[in-house]
């Protein structure tokens, strides 16, 4: 007779690797809301301030690759900082238990104590994870870690890149439309791909999509209200 499989529920997180998936498909939806923001803001302001569809296509490619390889670089420098604290974390316990055996069952046994559970079953446990697998344990209780999902400063990095620049796409299409259509179109495709965006990232985190989505679209409005006003000035200074 075998063991029937644990209950699982469909929306929750219990698949291995799931922390690293998680932290790539948020940093690209971050990724994607930043470059159809970013982008849009400045492509409205620069239609704001001239007609003219070269300086409109100059400004909102250079906001598309110099966005996307800023996101980039910045999620590969703040998840490569988070990996190297979660290996150190890992090579010092590691010289823990090495060292000093005994005194990381205590370690473990007290941890245990503290979920609630009885002296003799925090024991229990402690010494038999320990047999098992002292380090895996002592990362999962003591510290959070899984040695085996560590976050990839890559895979953060590239799906920020790419989601910036397939969001900051969206936006740069609609300004070259012509004239007359060219910013209110910017506007609804950015208020459409917001909305997405953020029910997307409430998803990803479990919560109620009203008003992270509402929250990211008036943000977006906001964003391309100033810039049009700033563009019109200069447009109107005769700058542009």
């Amino acid at each position: 007779m075998t063991d029937a499989a644990p209950p699982t529920h469909a929306d929750e997180p219990h698949a291995a690797g799931v922390n690293g998936r998680l932290n790539w498909l948020r940093a690209g939806v971050l990724g994607a809301n930043d470059g159809i923001v970013s982008v849009a803001a400045i492509v409205v302001g620069v239609a704001a301030a001239t007609p003219a569809l070269p300086p409109i296509i100059a400004a909102g490619l250079a906001a598309l690759i110099g966005g996307a390889v800023s996101m980039a670089l910045g999620e590969y420098v703040s998840v490569s900082s988070q990996r190297d604290s979660e290996r150190a974390l890992i090579a010092k316990e590691e010289r823990e238990l090495r060292k000093q055996p005994v005194e990381e069952l205590e370690e473990l046994t007290e941890l245990y104590r503290r979920k609630v559970l009885s002296a003799a079953t925090a024991r229990q446990v402690a010494t038999e994870l320990t047999a098992a697998d002292a380090l895996g344990a002592h990362l999962e209780v003591e510290l959070g870690i899984d040695r085996g999902d560590l976050v990839s400063p890559w895979h953060a990095a590239g799906a920020s890149a790419a989601a910036f620049t397939i969001g900051g796409a969206l936006p740069f299409a609609a300004a070259l439309l012509p004239e007359p259509v060219r910013v209110p179109a910017v506007v609804v495709v950015v208020l459409v791909a917001l909305a997405i965006t953020g029910a997307t990232g409430a998803r990803l985190g479990g919560s109620p999509a009203a008003r992270p989505t509402l929250r990211v679209v008036v943000g977006g409005a906001l964003a391309l209200a100033a810039t049009f006003a700033i563009g019109s000035l200069v447009g109107a200074a005769g700058v542009a």
